[in-house]
């Protein structure tokens, strides 16, 4: 199950799996952002292909529009994943605070 909602400054907090099944509320949630964008994934369990191509479209769309989706406190074995696909190229990823 995923949880995202809007978080104090502005901040996205995300939580739980963001699978096949959640992918379509989560980008619902993420089209209604724009200007720069920062997604808090401390409490992120898992990603999916289908989790990682929301946020591969999100950022295509905030980019065009002078923006970006900036990811922060991403577990170790969640930058795994975006090591080893690349998206860790593709995005602005901040440490765990």
């Amino acid at each position: 199950m995923l949880s995202i909602d809007e978080g104090a400054g502005g901040i996205v907090v995300v939580s739980g799996r963001l699978d096949a099944a959640e992918a379509a509320a989560a980008q619902a949630f993420l089209d209604r952002r724009d200007g720069t964008v920062t997604l808090d994934c401390a409490g992120l369990d898992y990603i999916s292909s289908a989790g990682l191509g929301v946020l591969l479209k999100t950022q295509k769309r905030l980019l065009a529009a002078n923006g970006k989706l900036r990811l922060a406190g991403l577990k170790p074995h969640i930058i795994d994943i975006f090591t080893y696909s690349g998206f860790d190229q593709l995005f602005e990823i901040e440490p765990a605070r």
